[in-house]
């Protein structure tokens, strides 16, 4: 099954070339990249550019302006869709995510998983380098998501996911206007809803060392309103 990877950026111009070559360790022949870059003004989209002319696994989509995580995943969720992919991951750039995963992902979706997430918070998975704020904001999401959507999911806000193209194609994606992290609670909701197998691997996340983070009280927020929102509807 074709795979998609879909990396986001806002100034990575530290991490875009590290983490492309990783994944070209990684990948199968056939998987694709594609990067998203929200006009990063550090010249991020240009780096990529660059190696798309290299490695011909690499495409680059090129968006306006800064605009949310969910609006750039969106944009590439469709154009993964047109390309033919039949499996379509979200990934970070900044390596919390360890690209060394991406075939375990892959693997359960060929094995029959509708959706694959990579959860710190399930047997197994751990969290590396966060200090004890950050750690309680991301458990408190958790807790405050399962006691609003019982999904039966540990770490609904995680980013590390992969999908079927059926699940992609089954939810109204013009639906989804989460912008924040608030946008990976919404699509396994959403996914959960349609009666999609959700599956959960341990995975080990590490806090950025290069680059800045994109967390803010804005999106915080976003995720505080949004999740009862949901249950109402959806």
């Amino acid at each position: 099954m074709q795979a998609t990877v879909l990396v986001p950026t806002y100034n990575e111009r530290a991490n875009v070339e590290s983490m492309l070559r990783a994944l070209a360790a990684v990948l199968r022949e056939g998987d694709r990249v594609l990067v998203i870059d929200d006009a990063s003004p550090d010249g991020t989209g240009e780096i990529a550019d660059r190696l798309a002319n290299e490695l011909p696994f690499v495409g680059v989509l090129h968006r306006e302006r800064k605009d949310g995580l969910g609006p750039a995943y969106l944009a590439g969720f469709r154009h993964a869709l047109r390309d033919g992919a039949e499996l379509i991951l979200e990934m970070d750039c900044d390596f919390s995510h360890d690209p060394a995963d991406v075939p375990r992902l892959i693997a359960a979706a060929e094995e029959g998983a509708d959706l694959v997430l990579g959860s710190r918070y399930v047997r197994g998975g751990r969290v590396g380098n966060w200090g004890v704020v950050r750690r309680a904001i991301s458990r408190g999401a958790s807790l405050y998501t399962g006691l609003f959507l019982r999904m039966g999911v540990a770490d609904p806000t995680g980013g590390f996911k992969c999908f079927r193209r059926c699940v992609l194609e089954t939810l109204d994606l013009d639906a989804i206007t989460s912008k924040g992290y608030a946008f990976q609670i919404e699509t396994t909701y959403r996914a959960k809803r349609a009666g999609f197998r959700v599956v959960e691997l341990p995975i080990s996340f590490v806090d950025r060392t290069a680059g800045s983070s994109k967390m803010s009280k804005a999106i915080v927020l976003e995720a505080v309103w949004r999740v009862p929102l949901l249950r109402l509807v959806i």
